[in-house]
């Protein structure tokens, strides 16, 4: 698999649950359809283990065959359409992208 991960903080003015709902709502509607999306996983931040790690709402990780795959997502009119709900929002983000190795199956 070829993952995109995104990390992702509130805008300041919303609640941690309206994002969540927002992400896993409205946000997920247009996520769903992208092309190629094989898998996606998303964890809601609870707590931090340590100071340097707090201010985070959420975790995404969306799974494609390869990275030609998502490539193309990223160039599609619904990769558009999800960026373009997100507008202007003040929330942050950390989008990073790479291959997946299982190194324990439990």
């Amino acid at each position: 698999m070829y993952n995109l991960v995104l990390l992702a903080a509130r805008p300041p003015e919303w609640t941690h649950e309206q994002f969540i709902d927002w992400w896993r709502g409205d946000h997920a509607e247009l996520t769903y359809r992208l092309p190629g999306l094989r898998a996606w996983r998303h964890t809601e931040i609870d707590k931090a283990l340590e100071p340097r790690s707090e201010g985070w709402d959420g975790i995404s990780v969306l799974s494609f065959d390869s990275p030609q795959d998502l490539k193309k997502a990223l160039a599609s009119q619904e990769w558009a359409d999800a960026i373009a709900q997100v507008g202007d929002m003040k929330g942050r983000r950390i989008a990073v992208m790479g291959h997946e190795a299982q190194l324990f199956g439990g």
